[in-house]
């Protein structure tokens, strides 16, 4: 009998022992399980350089990850979209790059604490609103070909005049190419001033004709004047972008899907939509895009690099938002990560990588 008992007991000791053991060993697997990671291609946020995976915030994931003792493979995708798709579906664990922290999102994935303050801001060709309008409309194609128009009626006008009067008075007594000049100037008095005093036609056909001119040389200066008038307000309109409310009427573009194109919806903004960066910023350079209005470290990283002397930002940045790193719903990696962005931000770790991919200005 006591044999029996003692056996029972040493079982359910046993039963026990791997009960309590099980769900201890399957954790400590699981915690070992290296991390799957996906990003997208946004510098300075994530970027290949000399065969790294690096960026401000796959550097800060790096950081992270030696934090709480991960490991993690990075996998590059090719649109922003499928970078969360992949999170969602249990594909991935995290994904890292300049993710919006937004309703939507939140409703759908899980988020850490924010890892970087952000905003949008409009971009235009560097070109785009450069100089004064009175110089822009000077340099108009159109007003310089009105101008070329004027200086040959002006010289035509002045050599009929010359065809009338040469035999009448001596100032037009010259052959054709010794008139040119006299003639030409004759007519440019006559429009400005209404004619010489002492250069009054004495034929018929030139007192005919030089009141015809003087009468018609009214509304020329008028209509000469009411055009570069036009083409400064036109210009001052269409070609100068410093806010959000300039871009109506504009080709504007942004990528699909962003929190960019969410907020040019809702402002009934026109705009074409890019599957990727790529391609907006290829659309931009081809000058097929009046403005691209997208995240403002992004566009800044860019006219200081690649795009240096073809875009130039304008405005204030607007719509703040923050970046986060997006998790699975319900991710156990939200504590540990959230403890190590705290101590991250609290050793410097966090305001160095900052300082290293945006520059002292950067918040």
């Amino acid at each position: 009998m006591n044999r029996l008992i003692l056996t029972l007991c040493l079982l359910v000791a046993a039963g026990t022992s791997l009960f309590v053991a099980g769900p201890v060993l399957a954790q400590d697997t699981q915690t070992a399980e290296t991390l799957r990671v996906t990003t997208v291609t946004r510098p300075p946020f994530s970027l290949e350089q000399d065969g790294a995976q690096t960026g401000y915030s796959l550097d800060l994931w790096a950081a992270l990850m030696e934090a709480i003792g991960r490991d993690y493979e990075i996998m590059r995708v090719d649109a922003f979209a499928q970078m969360l798709t992949e999170v969602q579906a249990g594909n991935a664990d995290a994904a890292v790059a300049n993710i919006s922290i937004t309703a939507g999102r939140e409703a759908v994935l899980d988020f850490s604490q924010p890892i970087f303050e952000g905003g949008l801001q409009i971009m235009v060709p560097a070109d785009g609103s450069s100089g004064s309008p009175l110089m822009r409309a000077l340099f108009n194609r159109d007003l310089m070909i009105a101008i070329a128009l004027a200086f040959a009626a002006l010289l035509g006008v002045g050599m009929l005049m010359w065809r009338f009067e040469r035999r009448a008075q001596p100032y037009f007594d010259h052959d054709a190419k010794g008139a040119m000049f006299p003639a030409f100037w004759w007519a440019l008095n006559l429009v400005v001033n209404g004619g010489f005093e002492e250069r009054v036609p004495r034929t018929p056909m030139g007192r005919l004709f030089g009141v015809t001119l003087v009468v018609s040389s009214l509304f020329i200066v008028s209509v000469f004047v009411a055009h570069i008038t036009a083409a400064m307000t036109i210009d001052a309109i269409q070609g100068s972008v410093n806010s959000i409310n300039d871009l109506y009427g504009k080709r504007v573009g942004t990528t699909r899907g962003s929190t960019a194109s969410a907020f040019l919806n809702r402002r009934d903004l026109p705009h074409q939509e890019f599957a990727d960066l790529d391609a907006l910023i290829d659309a931009f350079e081809a000058g097929e895009l009046d403005g691209v209005v997208f995240d403002a470290p992004i566009l800044a990283h860019y006219v200081n690099t690649s795009g240096a002397g073809l875009g130039q930002l304008v405005g204030p940045v607007f719509l703040r938002e923050n970046y986060g790193i997006a998790l699975q719903s319900g991710s156990d990696l939200a504590e540990p990560l959230n403890r190590a962005l705290l101590a991250l931000r609290e050793d410097g770790t966090i305001e160095a990588l900052r300082v290293k991919w945006f520059g002292t200005g950067a918040r």
